[in-house]
């Protein structure tokens, strides 16, 4: 089994930064990221959601690395640094001894690329694997052309390969106006930008120089539907809604976009930290669930270090990329500290620097400004809308536990628990509701609605959101093709006997 001193996990602003801050410190530092995304994950939405809108191109492996190096000169600077550099290979799993295991050699990562996968020992990790798109669903959002803001940002600056004219973004703030910035750099339409606030949220100077390029911004206004044909997005339809989020008559207008960008919000990427039992704390000015860290960026592990957006993300990190930065170089003095490669004295002197040199911010509660958007879309597109897309669950079904569809649904609703009686037994948990309607089991493995369900949930049945339990996932954490995860071919045995595997008669037989 391979093994390495320090890896990171993302190469964006705040991995990158980490694996240089320790090579120059003397550590033999590995730096993974997952992209270029094979096009069938991408298109499956994960790990972002690009909703289809990517050309062909985001298909040759070769040219997309050129253009994400292009991308970021930070590559570049590693490499020199002497750091080994891993493009499109993902960490799937995240593993350690526990109370349910003794047995491994030390901790260890599952890696994949597009042709297998193995597992490498570290001795420090830094995780600096991002955020994702916060979903909230409203009527067509399945739709090609309903995306998010991260992954917008993604297929545009890394890849060079979004596939839209005309878009509609969802919500202001320096997350909505900087994807509209964006798009309109790259020649795109922007057609409108919608929030449910009754202001513009974030930069002033964002907002005026969309306002000077002819951009609409559409505020106490939300979605009724996204029209398609064909399953791709044509048109918008837009309500004006009032200071309870409910509609105004008479309101309605329709706008032709092929593109809807959530940019409603982002969650930290928290998976491989939870996998490996790192201590998670709820903090709604950061986006939900968060690793718990100390002044090192040191979670509630010796070994393991966050940094970046997936230490908390707030919409002030938008517009200031130098706070992921000094995370990370403060993750990576941090970690090559612990390892030895530099003492304590110069490891503290370098710390007060970053702390030096980092801005301020004014985070604020996510979750109140997406409990808004969830109310006005439930106002005004109704419960039969899609809160998780994957498995095909409305919210009606979430919050009556309906059976999956493909049961035919033939429980009766007197037989089924409701969510005020679960509630009487034990709080209301996430993955309990999962098992009973299949919400959170898609491919993305709850990516596109953890929130969205969450905050449903806590709704229904008078629950503080923060006491909602984050719905789990299993390793995998990617899809992955079987080839990849066991390329080994089936022997003999097994292919011309497979049939006494499934019929206990054969076996007896046998």
């Amino acid at each position: 089994m391979e093994s390495r001193p320090l890896v990171v996990v993302g190469a964006g602003e705040s991995g990158t930064a980490a694996a240089i801050e320790a090579a120059r410190a003397g550590v033999q530092v590995t730096l993974i990221d997952e992209n270029p995304i094979p096009t069938a994950m991408a298109g499956l939405n994960v790990p972002q959601f690009f909703g289809r809108r990517f050309v062909s191109t985001l298909g040759n492996k070769a040219q997309m690395l050129e253009r994400m190096t292009a991308a970021n000169d930070a590559l570049a600077e590693a490499d020199a640094a002497g750091v080994e550099v891993q493009l499109g290979t993902c960490v799937w799993g995240a593993f350690r001894n526990s109370d349910t295991s003794r047995v491994l050699e030390g901790p260890q990562l599952g890696l994949a690329d597009h042709e297998r996968s193995w597992l490498v020992k570290y001795d420090r990790l830094i995780v600096a694997t991002g955020a994702r798109d916060v979903g909230v669903g409203f009527a067509g959002w399945n739709l090609a052309g309903a995306m998010g803001a991260n992954g917008a940002h993604s297929l545009i600056h890394h890849y060079q390969a979004l596939a839209s004219r005309r878009m509609v973004v969802l919500s202001t703030g320096n997350l909505g106006l900087r994807t509209a910035e964006m798009a309109l750099d790259r020649g795109i339409e922007v057609a409108a930008v919608v929030d449910v606030s009754g202001s513009a949220r974030g930069e002033r100077a964002l907002t005026a120089a969309l306002r000077d390029k002819g951009v609409k911004l559409y505020t106490s206004h939300t979605v009724r539907e996204a029209v398609g044909r064909d399953g791709e997005i044509e048109s918008v339809v837009l309500v004006e809604i009032d200071d309870n989020c409910e509609p105004v008559g008479g309101t309605e207008k329709e706008i032709v976009a092929d593109t809807v960008c959530l940019a409603i919000g982002l969650a930290p990427n928290v998976e491989l930290p939870s996998l490996l039992g790192c201590d998670l704390a709820f903090d709604p000015e950061l986006g939900g669930y968060v690793p718990v860290h100390d002044d090192w960026m040191r979670t509630s592990l010796e070994d393991v270090f966050v940094a970046g957006d997936v230490a908390g993300f707030h919409d002030g990190m938008v517009l200031d990329a130098e706070i992921a930065r000094n995370q990370g170089r403060l993750a990576g003095v941090a970690a090559a500290k612990s390892l030895g490669a530099i003492d304590t004295p110069k490891a503290v002197a370098r710390r007060n620097d970053l702390k030096a040199t980092g801005t301020d911010s004014k985070p604020y509660d996510a979750y109140s400004h997406w409990r808004r958007w969830l109310r006005a879309l439930l106002n005004v597109g109704g419960p039969d809308v899609f809160a998780c897309p994957c498995e095909e669950v409305t919210r009606a079904d979430l919050i009556d536990l309906r059976p999956p569809r493909f049961l035919n649904r033939q429980t009766e609703r007197t037989s089924r628990p409701s969510l005020k009686a679960l509630a009487k037994d034990a709080p209301v948990n996430p993955d309990q509701v999962k098992r009973l309607t299949r919400a959170g089991m898609g491919h993305c493995q709850g990516r596109l609605c953890r929130e969205q369900v969450a905050l449903l949930l806590a709704d229904a049945s008078g629950t503080d959101v923060a006491d909602m339990p984050v719905m789990s996932y299993r390793p995998p954490v990617r899809p992955l093709p079987l080839r990849v995860m066991w390329p080994h071919d089936e022997p003999d045995q097994v292919r011309n006997e497979w049939a006494k595997w499934f019929s206990p008669t054969q076996q007896v037989l046998g």
